[in-house]
């Protein structure tokens, strides 16, 4: 990303809105927001195997691991607005496993790009299956979206709720029940 280029879209943009750029409340700030956009698109330059970084482990694991309420902040692609709220992700191995943190930073990496929600619930559970060659990967994502508490209807207390379940989380009901009970329950840590 071009920085210096953001930045003067940033100044050409204040003055459209009809602020004045040279105010100092202003002066420093489209270069701030062209850093603040750098951060928060850097999923696109993301890449999952560094990311991951080797730590892909050998295990006898076959039951479900779980991680919940990791923290997701993205953008909107329709009005590049905050969303943002809880992911939980649980997958079943199949002779490896993930370091634990490995899957916050998966969601991170594509949370930090234009997204819509039901996109990025999918592009998670496919990367951890890829990942791992999980028997099965469930995501389920629940994230208030400020373009519509901001704007348009302005309902400040909606929460969206996205789920991608693949392999035996899709295929068997029983599977996707326990994964759906135990993100349910009350973190009792």
């Amino acid at each position: 990303m071009n920085t210096q280029r953001v930045a003067e879209l940033i100044r050409e943009l204040l003055v459209e809105i009809g602020e004045d750029p040279d105010r100092e409340g202003l002066l420093k700030t489209p270069e701030r927001v062209a850093a603040a956009y750098r951060f928060l698109t850097s999923g696109y330059h993301a890449d999952l195997k560094a990311i991951i970084n080797g730590a892909v482990f050998e295990s006898h694991a076959n039951n479900m691991i779980i991680v919940r309420n990791i923290e997701i902040y993205s953008m909107c692609e329709h009005h590049m607005l905050p969303f943002f709220g809880q992911c939980h992700i649980g997958y079943i191995a199949n002779g490896k496993v993930l370091g634990v943190s490995k899957l916050a930073r998966i969601a991170n990496g594509f949370a930090r790009r234009l997204q819509i929600q039901e996109n990025l619930t999918h592009e998670i559970a496919r990367a951890i299956s890829d990942a791992v060659g999980a028997e099965g990967v469930g995501v389920v994502m629940e994230c208030r979206h400020l373009c519509m508490m901001m704007r348009g209807v302005e309902k400040q207390n909606s929460v969206m709720t996205t789920s991608s379940v693949l392999g035996s989380f899709h295929d068997d009901a029983a599977t996707r029940a326990e994964f759906n009970n135990l993100i349910l329950r009350d973190a009792k840590c």
